[in-house]
């Protein structure tokens, strides 16, 4: 029952890292770029740039894999004053150059470049939002610099994905071939394959059509072979060995599986199975919403971020 329910699962959760589709940036992002309206924070890297905005409490909000910042508008807007946001725009992804982040791994390089960025602009505990990748990049933090975190949400993303490219017991080490496979199809594939099928990735991210258009922009822009070694690097990362390292309040906010064969129940039983190694996480489904739960909710999600923050 149980790996029945993975399985069906993993044509879901897929989509959390959907693929990237274009080969080079389109909208000249980048650590300097300031014609957006919006300031970045003097913080130098090669692997993310992050632009800051309000006074008040920090929350850092991390998108996901291919995302823009942008995707957190719709919620800062919501929240209104009283909040310094800091939002994380990782190289390589909608339309930021590539960077270091064009060899190797993202995730991790990116989570330590955070902690770098928390520790030298004087950051006292911030809150940490995360969606999607950005849940395996925030939970990685929180785990490794448990200091660094004042609360964390994790937004549609378990610890482990390996454990749905493989039979019972699968490991890091035993799905590694599996990761190579996606990723050698993931950046060698043409161009125009990966448009055609992001598009219709999207739409089974989003339920509210009006809130595609953005997603699949930044998709466009993005670094075809970034987001496939972020993507294969997610196959491989198990996070629960580290998750009793993370000592900031949890909070878990998900969707049902985007399958007709799922149901809630299941999804409900493999988020527990996958937190169980953090027993304090409060785990939270929410239903009519897609993955991208702040673009098909928006005002419920800011209310649970605003009760999160509070």
């Amino acid at each position: 029952m149980i790996r029945h329910a993975l399985m069906i699962a993993a044509a879901g959760l897929a989509l959390v890292a959907a693929p990237s589709l274009a080969q080079s940036p389109a909208d000249g992002h980048g650590p300097a770029h300031h014609a957006h309206g919006h300031a970045h924070a003097d913080f130098a890297s090669d692997r993310l740039h992050v632009r800051v905005e309000g006074e008040g409490q920090d929350v850092i909000l991390i998108p996901g894999l291919s995302s823009s910042p942008e995707i957190w508008q719709g919620t800062v807007d919501r929240l209104g004053g009283g909040y310094r946001i800091h939002r994380v725009h990782v190289n390589g992804f909608a339309g930021a150059p590539a960077g270091a982040n064009a060899e190797g791994p993202v995730s991790a390089p990116v989570a330590e470049e955070i902690a770098r960025y928390i520790a030298d602009q004087g950051l006292e505990r911030p809150a940490v939002i995360g969606h999607s990748m950005g849940g395996t990049i925030a939970m990685m933090l929180a785990a490794r610099h448990p200091d660094a975190v004042g609360r964390l949400m994790v937004v549609d993303m378990i610890p482990f994905m390996g454990a749905m490219f493989g039979p019972p017991g699968t490991t890091a080490e035993s799905v590694a071939p599996v990761a190579e496979q996606v990723y050698a199809a993931q950046s060698g594939s043409p161009r125009e394959t990966w448009l055609a099928q992001a598009e219709q990735t999207i739409i089974g991210m989003i339920q509210t059509e009006s809130e595609r258009e953005g997603p699949l922009r930044h998709s466009r822009a993005s670094d075809q072979q970034v987001s496939a070694a972020a993507f294969r690097e997610l196959i491989v990362t198990d996070l629960r060995p580290e998750l009793p390292a993370i000592t900031a309040p949890t909070e878990v906010l998900y969707v049902k599986f985007n399958d007709p064969r799922m149901t809630s129940e299941i999804t409900d039983m493999i988020y527990q199975m996958s937190f169980q190694t953090l027993p304090g996480a409060e785990l939270t489904r929410v239903d009519d919403a897609a993955h991208f739960i702040m673009l098909d909710q928006p005002d419920l999600f800011a209310e649970r971020v605003r009760a999160f923050l509070e």
